[in-house]
């Protein structure tokens, strides 16, 4: 089959006299001109096509590179939730989820012309939908746009402690999350926690798996989503630690063991770096030696418990250290009490995980500063005590 571009070819080579023997009269030549005209028209419609695509092509390379955006200051109000750690991908994804921006490359475009985008906190923002990147970013840094601020638990607070600070930052009632908090499973404490190797009492209760950190909630949350939040945080920290596998291997005590001595390391601790020290003094009167741990700070912690207020280790009497019904009394009872008295941080967990080595029994706090010096016997005790008031510490001489 010949086309009209075989032609094209043909008239070329007999312009070119390759193939001279093709000579004709007029009507021959007539013919020729005719089948030039369309090869040229035909020629010209390709070029054109093919012109087109090239014109096409270059538009999708352009849209590619040119990232799809909203105009304007957006319409419709919405409600978008930041997470912590997100990554500027994280966030303008959670935004285009949200109709907030057209598409997360527009968004990463802009915050990282702005210096200030590594500043995006965590958190509930008052956005619009449809907003054009830019307006986006804005919004995202203007204090006035967040919805949520943060609350911090601090290592060491208590779980009524932990009640306070959150109803204060979220205006949910104390009692709902007290009402919360009965059933400890419930919000995501696996129930393998509560079992112990000492045949000492299991207090079931959430103390001591209120992880303490720096926490965004959503105003839509009630005190459940929040205390279940903050047992996920502790799953994950000791899960990924692996801290119920070390302390059964290492030290053959149960992970509820292990976290009764970090709690107390907590309140007992008055520098990080003295943990894995409080730590041992704490095993190695519960299980090495037979003797009472004697920390006030379990005492205090009872007399929370019953709505009164904690008190300095001098101005507790020896009926409130040694009362009977107490559960948490370590002064005359033996071991370890039945649970943990308050929310270990990362180091305090540590600390129980892996104690320092040595027969410590004893501990003082031996500066202001709160370094405590460890002794194996009364007497080096006895001297170490003499130090911390001839620094000025407020203790009875032995």
């Amino acid at each position: 089959m010949i086309d009209e571009l075989d032609l094209a070819f043909d008239e070329h080579a007999d312009r070119g006299g390759i193939r001279s023997h093709r000579r004709g009269g007029s009507t021959g030549g007539k013919k020729r001109r005719g089948k030039t005209g369309v090869a040229f028209l035909m020629a010209f419609v390709l070029l054109a096509v093919l012109g087109g695509g090239v014109f096409l092509g270059y538009n999708k390379v352009k849209n590619y590179f040119t990232a799809a955006d909203y105009d304007g200051s957006g319409s419709d109000p919405v409600q978008v939730a930041i997470e912590q750690n997100a990554t500027l991908t994280d966030i303008g994804n959670t935004l285009v989820d949200s109709d907030v921006v057209k598409s997360t490359k527009a968004f990463i475009q802009v915050a990282e012309k702005n210096p200030r985008s590594k500043n995006i906190q965590s958190g509930t923002y008052n956005m619009k939908k449809q907003m054009s990147a830019e307006n986006a970013v804005t919004l995202l840094l203007d204090p006035k746009s967040r919805v949520s601020k943060g609350v911090t638990i601090t290592e060491g607070q208590t779980a009524l402690q932990t009640y306070a600070l959150l109803s204060k930052a979220t205006k949910i009632p104390e009692k709902d999350f007290q009402a919360a908090a009965k059933d400890p499973i419930a919000l995501g404490v696996p129930d393998w926690w509560f079992k112990r190797t000492d045949g000492k009492p299991v207090a079931k209760t959430i103390e001591g798996f209120l992880y303490p950190d720096t926490y965004e909630f959503d105003p839509s949350m009630d005190a459940t989503d929040i205390l279940k939040t903050m047992v996920d945080r502790f799953n994950t920290v000791v899960g990924d630690m692996g801290f119920a596998d070390t302390v059964q291997h290492d030290l053959t005590v149960s992970p509820f063991e292990g976290l009764i001595v970090a709690s107390l390391t907590q309140a007992e601790s008055g520098i990080a770096s003295d943990d894995p020290k409080i730590a041992r003094v704490a095993y190695n009167r519960a299980y090495k030696k037979d003797m009472p741990l004697q920390f006030d700070t379990t005492t205090n912690y009872y007399l929370e418990l019953k709505g009164g207020k904690a008190k300095h280790s001098g101005q507790l009497t020896q009926s409130e250290l040694s009362d009977p019904k107490n559960p948490y009394n370590t002064a005359t009872k033996k071991g370890l009490p039945v649970g943990p008295i308050d929310s270990p941080g990362k180091v305090a967990l540590q600390a129980a995980m892996k104690p320092a080595t040595g027969d410590y029994v004893f501990f003082v706090a031996i500066d202001k500063e709160g370094h405590s010096a460890f002794a194996s016997t009364n007497d080096q005790h006895c001297a170490n005590i003499k130090k911390a008031i001839a620094n000025g510490i407020p203790l009875s001489p032995c």
